[in-house]
């Protein structure tokens, strides 16, 4: 076919009309964003600085980073991923540049170009080296690697201002697009002969891609082939990810080394994984002079996007080394790979055993690759931590993740209705509740090794497939998979507990069930549900643990009283199980707690359930949980709560900022950028909030004006019944107030009334009549000194009233005075003050001015639905 078409804008001919306007196009745009830049630059070399007489910006260089691009396998060229990016309306949503980023970016590089200018030009070829092309073995490939001979190594920014460009357009999630309008923006109005930022976003990405930082490599392996397509785990090294948290010098303050036989109040007690029976025996095993390396690992499948289409299933990393309240924040984390998912043909083949089969043999052969190198070297690992060279041997400790998780690392039917459906016992399904704890078999590799070698793994549940894990010293699989709190409880058994309630109520008892959610008062970070519950199933972990802290009000009175001490057990049961430190006198009452609660949840909803509370996870945490405790430490060490956020950061946010196309090495391209800004970026502190600052001022008059204030105001329609009780007790109250210190004169005394002031403990007191479209008069408790003590009933020196007015009162050369106007509950009855342990009280006629230094915290009470003046102060709150 002959020659037709020649492009107006290069040298290049079309054969079609077709392929020639398509070419027009994207020619007319390069030439206009070429010739953007050239302006923006007043026509002088984009370059940063000259690199071996190669600038990074110059023809060369681009040629190079367009070959890499064009190289890597199944991701298309950079350049293609920026114009999705720009005409994507969806990620423009996402990502938009926001106006105050705009604002601030003159400041944010004032200082990066002050050093800018002080420094040479040829400092950024200081950084950069001759790299040396590596072979790569079949199958197996790094990234990075795919780079010409000519490639240079590098480890620094070119200078500060280009750093902190990145910094803000990787931190925010910025687009191509957005970057490069702050670029025109910069180059544009700074006064400088020669930018010191990148040419575009694109580049300053790619530049980020080739610094060669080794700690975070990342790689990929082809673990199989299945109908013709090749799966790959997508992986950072592990000992990389381990020399990361090592080489945290926040995390090595508080590091631990050695097994600690913990004592509380002189009996043996449970808190860090150190502590537990694991790492005692585990510590035994090694030469004394070394150190136990405690590997954590948590798995879970998630969805990418918010239709469920696409899923990840990344795997992490943690120590048990860090102490638990160190190892709740994300850097005490790693993100150590996604696991390959396999796809079947059809149907037919997905339901296949062959199938089933394949997908668990290629989990545990990802985990074989993953966690292979730490174990090759039968003496240990040393690894460098402040300047001393410490001999670890790594020993995997636990495995965290929900219940599906757990049966897929110990290769155990998943079915809740299988034969032997626990992963930590063999107890058949049929004997979940009903069996005693001496009668319990555990699962240890022995005897599950011996089934599978005899091909008699189906009559225990046990999956036809070799576990990587039993090769693995001081490692039973059966047990490290441990009870995860979240999932057992939050998500499963509470669950169960509300679906059950609704089921033994009437359909008028479950209206008002709903009514008196919705009527629940305001507390602060308590979610409040003003609708009731209209779908449980769509509640999440945190949105069930608020429910616990208000169900026991909630049933109060609506069946039996039996409904109302079931909710009373869970919440004692669930409180207990917070505990940071258990001694042995506590896991007996732990133990105790599990079994009332367990006892009287059979006898209640026993015929509500399909399975007769045949739940494996209900007999886990009947018979497993407090063993598990003395093995591991406490529950806290080993919850998947602080976990689940980090699909966010690894699998979401990355999801959303990728073409949708080679998802996981772009997602992994992504994390390492993020890696790379958060080596050199610290962290801003979060300052403690100043205490006593008011906000929301509602009124301000003089104090010899107040009773015409008060008079003009009991026409304001907006005033709720609390204000307006506090207005009309204000003048007297204060006179109370100014007698007991011996204020005679009050002339010129000026009040003010505000909506709300920050306590010292950080909470938040409120008296306004609307926020967010809502009144919210705070309650509180109060320390009673020993005077006092003598003429109220308190509640171990504590008594209770709630917040009329918030007020500052301004007294001519004195201090001000800040004041709540409160009015004062009393115990219901002498008799039974306490229902449900908790203090059952009444409002009474009494106010007074208390100073807000006084208040101890704010408390949360709770109306007795269908009975008038009775209030619950609610000691579920946790």
């Amino acid at each position: 076919m002959s020659v037709n078409f020649k492009c107006l804008y290069c040298d290049r001919y079309l054969s079609s009309r077709n392929a020639y306007s398509q070419h027009v196009k994207y020619c007319n745009e390069l030439k206009e964003l070429n010739t953007s830049t050239e302006e923006s630059n007043n026509d002088i070399s984009d370059t940063v600085s000259s690199i071996n007489e190669m600038s990074l910006d110059s023809d060369d260089f681009s040629q190079i980073e367009e070959l890499q691009s064009i190289r890597e396998e199944n991701l298309p060229p950079v350049s293609e991923i920026s114009y999705q990016y720009e005409s994507d309306s969806n990620y423009a949503g996402d990502v938009s540049l926001r106006s105050e980023e705009f604002k601030n970016f003159d400041e944010i590089l004032s200082e990066s170009l002050q050093n800018y200018t002080e420094k040479s030009d040829t400092n950024m070829s200081n950084t950069l080296q001759e790299l040396e092309p590596k072979k790569l073995e079949p199958k197996s490939l790094t990234l990075q690697d795919n780079i010409e001979e000519s490639e240079v190594e590098i480890k620094e920014f070119p200078n500060e201002a280009y750093a902190d460009l990145m910094t803000l357009v990787t931190k925010h999630n910025l687009s191509n697009k957005a970057g490069n309008s702050i670029i025109k923006f910069f180059n544009r109005h700074s006064d400088l002969s020669q930018s010191p930022l990148p040419k575009n976003i694109e580049t300053g990405r790619k530049f980020m891609d080739k610094m060669n930082i080794s700690q975070l490599s990342y790689s990929k392996h082809c673990i199989l082939v299945h109908n013709n397509r090749e799966y790959f785990i997508n992986y950072r090294p592990i000992k990389n990810c381990i020399e990361i948290l090592l080489s945290n010098s926040e995390i090595l303050q508080h590091f631990i080394f050695k097994y600690e036989n913990k004592k509380h109040q002189g009996e043996k007690s449970y808190a860090e994984q150190n502590s537990g029976n694991w790492w005692k025996y585990a510590e035994a095993s090694i030469p004394s002079s070394a150190c136990i390396l405690s590997l954590i690992l948590y798995s879970d499948a998630t969805t990418t996007d918010t239709l469920g289409k696409s899923s990840l299933h990344p795997i992490y990393i943690s120590l048990g080394n860090i102490p638990t309240w160190r190892r709740n924040k994300e850097d005490a984390k790693q993100l150590l790979g996604y696991f390959p998912i396999l796809f079947a043909k059809n149907e037919k083949e997905k339901t296949s055993p062959e199938f089933k089969k394949l997908v668990r043999e290629t989990f545990h052969k990802s985990l074989k690759f993953l966690l292979d190198p730490l174990f090759e070297n039968e003496n240990g690992i040393d690894y460098k931590i402040n300047n001393r060279i410490i001999w670890f041997f790594p020993k995997i400790s636990t495995i965290i993740g929900d219940w599906p998780e757990a049966c897929t690392y110990s290769l155990i039917y998943k079915s809740a209705s299988s034969n032997f459906p626990c992963h930590f016992c063999l107890v058949q399904k049929n004997d979940l509740i009903d069996t005693m704890q001496d009668q319990i078999i555990l699962r240890n590799h022995e005897n599950m090794m011996e089934h599978f070698n005899n091909n008699t793994g189906h009559s225990v549940s046990l999956e036809p497939v070799e576990n990587y894990f039993w090769n693995i010293p001081n490692l039973n699989i059966y047990a490290a998979t441990v009870p995860d709190r979240m999932h057992h409880l939050d998500l499963g058994l509470y669950h169960y507990q509300i679906e059950f309630t609704k089921g033994i109520l009437g359909r008028s008892s479950i209206d008002k069930m709903n009514e008196r959610i919705g009527a629940i008062p305001r507390y602060p970070g308590l979610k409040i549900f003003s609708k009731g519950l209209q779908s449980i199933a769509r509640l999440t972990a945190s949105e069930h643990r608020d429910l616990m802290k208000m169900m026991v009000f909630v049933v109060d009175g609506l069946l039996s009283d039996d409904l109302s001490e079931v909710y009373v057990k869970w919440n004692e049961m669930y409180i207990l199980s917070r505990l940071e430190i258990f001694k042995e006198s506590d896991l007996e009452k732990f133990q105790k707690a599990i079994n009332e609660w367990a006892d009287l949840f059979v006898i209640l909803f026993r015929k509500k359930s399909d399975s007769k509370m045949k739940f494996p996870k209900f007999h886990s945490w009947i018979f497993h949980i407090v063993d598990t405790i003395r093995e591991y430490g406490a529950i806290n060490g080993y919850t998947t709560e602080t976990y689940e956020s980090l699909h966010k950061s690894y699998v979401k946010t990355p999801y959303r900022l990728s073409n949708k196309k080679g998802i996981e090495e772009q997602i992994m391209k992504t994390i390492r950028r993020k890696a790379i800004i958060k080596r050199r970026v610290t962290e801003e502190l979060h300052k403690t909030p100043t205490t006593l600052i008011y906000t929301s001022k509602l009124f301000e008059f003089k104090l010899l004006e107040a009773s015409i204030f008060f008079e003009q105001q009991k026409k304001n329609p907006d005033l709720t019944e609390n204000m307006i009780k506090g207005f009309a007790k204000f003048l007297e109250c204060l006179d109370l107030f100014f007698d007991m210190l011996d204020i005679i004169s009050a002339e010129d005394c000026r009040i003010k009334i505000f909506g709300s002031v920050t306590l010292k403990n950080i909470n938040i007191l409120r008296a306004t009549n609307k926020f967010q479209n809502r009144p919210w008069f705070s309650n509180i408790a109060i320390a009673m000194d020993d005077a006092e003590l003598f003429e109220y009933q308190s509640d171990n020196r504590t008594c209770y009233a709630q917040t009329l007015l918030i007020t500052e009162v301004i007294l001519p050369n004195k201090s001000p005075f800040h004041l709540a106007l409160v009015q004062w509950y009393d115990f219901k009855s002498k008799k039974t003050p306490f229902v449900y342990d908790c203090p059952l009280l009444k409002l009474v006629e009494i106010y007074n001015f208390i100073e807000i230094e006084a208040i101890e915290e704010i408390v949360h009470i709770v109306p007795r639905f269908d009975t008038k003046d009775e209030y619950f102060v609610n000691k579920f709150i946790f």
